[in-house]
C-alpha cells in the first residue's frame, strides 16, 4: 500500500546517512516505521537499521552532519582498523562504562560551556513561552520573584534534556509545555523502539537537571547567596524524585533497560548513600530498586544496559549529595 512513499523514505534515509546526518536518517526510518504493521518482516528490518545508526551515535559518532575538514571525521587508518576480539572487547567494554561518567553525564560542564544554543531554541516556542511565563507568575506570588525564576529555569532545563536527546535519536517530540504546581512534559509523536532508547530519553532530563543544579551550586559559594543555593537543593531534589523507579517518571524508563542483577546493584549503591545522606527520596529509590529486583521479566533477550546502569547510579549518587549541601 505504502511502497513508493516507502522508497522514497528510504532513499532519503540513506542520502542522510551517506552526509552523516545520523539523526536526520534515524528520524526517517522512524517515519518508515508508521506505515508499516508492527509484526511485519520490513518493521523489524528497519528497527534493525534504526539500532545500528544509534549504536553508531552511543560510539561517538556525530548524530548531525560535520562541516567538511571536521577533525572529528574517520581517518583511513581507523577504517581499516581490525575489529576487536577477545580481551580488545573486554577493555572496550570496562574503557566504555567508565567513559560513561564523562560522556553521559558531561553536561554538568557541557551547560557551562556550549549547551546554551539548545536552551535557546526552546524559547522560540510560543507554547513553551507562554506556559513558562504562566508557571513563573504562579511561583512568583508563592515564593517570590527569584526563587520563582530560578525554579522554572531549572525545569526547562530538565526538559530541554529530554528534548536534546529526543534530537540526537531522531525521535519526534514537541517543545516542553509547563503546567504550574506539576512542573512540565514534553509530549512524542514518535516513540522508542527499545528500552535503551526509553532509558537514553529518560535519564537524559535528570542528567542536564544535575548540570543546572552543580551550576546554581557553584554560583551560590562563589556569591554567597542564600537564594541560589536553595535553588539548588530544590533542583536536585526534583531530579531525584524523577529517579525514582516507577513510571511514568524518569526513573521508571530507565529501568526498564536494567537487569534484575544490575537492580539489586543500585539498590545496594543508593543505599550506601541514603545512610550518608539520609535524603528521602534516595532511600525511597534504594527501596524500590530492591523491590524491583525482584520482579519476573518477560523480555527475549532480557535488558542489560551496563551504561544506563553507570548513569543511573551515578546521577543518584551526585544528586544526592548535592541535595545534602
Amino acid at each position: 500500500m505504502h511502497r513508493a512513499e516507502l522508497e522514497r523514505i528510504a532513499k532519503r534515509a540513506d542520502a542522510a546517512s551517506l552526509r552523516g546526518d545520523l539523526a536526520e536518517a534515524m528520524a526517517n526510518w522512524r517515519g518508515a516505521l508508521l506505515l508499516l504493521p508492527p509484526d511485519s518482516k520490513q518493521y523489524a528490518q528497519i528497527t534493525g537499521v534504526i539500532r545500528g545508526l544509534r549504536e553508531k551515535v552511543d560510539a561517538g559518532a556525530p548524530a548531525t552532519a560535520q562541516p567538511q575538514g571536521d577533525a572529528s571525521a574517520p581517518t583511513p587508518d581507523a577504517e581499516k582498523a581490525a575489529p576487536r576480539t577477545g580481551w580488545r572487547r573486554t577493555w572496550a567494554a570496562v574503557s566504555s562504562a567508565f567513559a560513561v561518567v564523562l560522556l553521559k553525564l558531561k553536561s554538568v560542564w557541557l551547560l557551562l560551556l556550549t549547551g546554551w544554543k539548545p536552551l535557546l531554541l526552546g524559547l522560540t516556542k510560543l507554547g513553551t513561552l507562554s506556559s513558562m511565563l504562566l508557571s513563573l507568575g504562579v511561583y512568583w506570588h508563592v515564593f517570590g520573584w527569584r526563587f520563582a525564576l530560578g525554579l522554572v529555569v531549572c525545569i526547562y532545563v530538565h526538559e530541554i534534556g529530554h528534548v536534546v536527546a529526543l534530537k540526537r535519536l531522531g525521535i519526534a517530540a514537541s517543545s516542553p509545555m509547563f503546567i504550574p504546581g506539576f512542573g512540565a512534559v514534553v509530549r512524542l509523536q514518535q516513540y522508542p523502539i527499545d528500552v535503551d532508547e526509553e532509558a537514553q530519553v529518560g535519564l537524559a532530563g535528570p542528567r542536564w537537571g544535575l548540570g543546572i543544579s552543580v551550576l546554581a551550586f557553584l554560583v551560590a559559594r562563589f556569591t554567597h547567596s542564600d537564594s541560589l543555593a536553595a535553588i539548588a537543593r530544590v533542583s536536585a531534589w526534583i531530579n531525584l524524585f524523577n529517579l525514582i523507579p516507577i513510571s511514568p517518571l524518569d526513573g521508571g524508563r530507565g529501568f526498564r533497560a536494567l537487569s534484575n542483577q544490575q537492580r539489586l546493584l543500585c539498590a545496594a549503591v543508593l543505599g550506601a548513600v541514603y545512610a550518608f545522606t539520609r535524603q528521602g527520596f534516595v532511600g525511597i529509590i534504594a527501596a524500590l530498586a530492591l523491590f524491583r529486583s525482584f520482579e519476573k521479566r518477560q523480555e527475549d533477550p532480557p535488558a542489560s544496559n551496563t551504561r544506563i546502569l553507570i548513569e543511573y547510579v551515578g546521577l543518584g549518587i551526585l544528586l544526592g549529595v548535592l541535595a545534602h549541601g
